[in-house]
């Protein structure tokens, strides 16, 4: 079979391996389509701070079981799954404690080990969590990025009847938004500075768009929420303006969720942040119930995940996927990689 192996920051080559067997309490995924995420975009260009090379990348995956491994039980071949790419030790006080998601010696699949690019992947049955029959490969491929989305959202609470501002309209910001109306959030606003993305942010469903670039943020908060504001503002841009506007309007007593990975050190107004008692608050991946959530999101309509797929590319073509998205940050949400095309 054929392997995607990133030699070097902007090098991609093809490996002829062996299929894999799966081994006790493991199953054999014959990998469909891939999803392209913005930290896969560091790693190609030689700044995730976490990934060395050469390494196999894919973490947003959908594919068809071709294989049961020895005490395999509950799962068929032929059913349509997602993978859940954190490898845990299982041992320390957050995986004792429920918190696999924070384990102590996390390790996620296409970045600390090996990713799911290949035409077949064997992974522990645990890892597997089954898509319904009615959803799309490309749908699949795209429930890790919204169960991103759903933690995100939880991290404030129960959220139903709440006003939520969402800072960044890229592909996590617009599911944070989607995740947010579907878990019952009142009203979601949305801000960015690219016209396009907010765009397709009221196609997928936002209350209210707002170019910062063109509006003050502040005033735009207030003036579709009223003078109480919102409720919770969940930073999806990660930097200092975003998280600066998030901290200088929220309204007093209320919270900040960061959602986004900063790409440098922050330098914002921590006084102000402790004046105005807000809770602030971050989100790391997920967990299982987050994908099981994020599943029964699309299927009952509440989250729609096929808007925001940009353009698709055969799997021979990976290079060409991440050129394409260098080139066309503005306009690109999601890319993905059909493997056995």
């Amino acid at each position: 079979m054929l392997q995607q192996v990133m030699t070097a920051p902007g090098q991609i080559e093809f490996r002829e391996v062996p299929v894999p067997r799966p081994q006790e309490g493991q199953v054999l995924v014959k990998i469909m389509e891939i999803g392209v995420c913005g930290s896969d975009i560091h790693v190609y260009h030689g700044e995730h701070p976490f990934t060395s090379y050469p390494i196999t990348q894919g973490h947003e995956v959908s594919g068809v079981i071709e294989e049961l491994g020895p005490g395999v039980s509950g799962l068929a071949v032929g059913q349509k799954v997602t993978i859940q790419p954190q490898v845990v030790c299982g041992q320390c006080w957050p995986c004792r404690h429920g918190k696999y998601n924070l384990c102590e010696s996390l390790k996620v699949m296409g970045f600390q080990t090996t990713g799911v690019a290949s035409q077949f992947f064997a992974v522990d049955a645990k890892k597997i969590t089954l898509l319904p029959d009615s959803m799309s490969l490309e749908e699949g491929a795209m429930i890790e990025p919204l169960a991103v989305a759903v933690h995100a959202v939880r991290q404030a609470g129960d959220i139903a009847g709440k006003d939520v501002c969402v800072l960044g309209a890229g592909p996590i910001g617009i599911l944070v938004a989607q995740a947010a109306k579907g878990l019952g959030a009142a009203r979601v606003m949305i801000t960015d500075v690219s016209g396009l993305r907010l765009e397709k942010a009221k196609e997928c469903g936002a209350d209210c768009a707002v170019n910062t670039k063109e509006k003050d943020f502040g005033e735009a908060l207030a003036g579709f929420f009223g003078p109480d504001k919102c409720d919770v503002i969940y930073d999806c841009a990660g930097n200092d303006v975003t998280m600066g506007q998030a901290i200088q309007h929220a309204r007093k007593g209320s919270a900040i969720i960061l959602v986004a990975v900063f790409a440098k050190k922050a330098h914002v107004d921590l006084a102000v942040l402790n004046d105005h008692e807000l809770d602030l608050n971050t989100s790391m991946m997920y967990r299982s119930e987050d994908y099981e959530t994020a599943i029964q999101l699309v299927t009952q309509g509440k989250a729609a995940l096929t808007p925001l797929i940009s353009k698709r590319f055969p799997f021979g073509d990976y290079l060409e996927a991440y050129r394409y998205i260098d080139a066309n940050r503005e306009s690109t949400m999601k890319v993905l990689i059909d493997v056995q095309r």
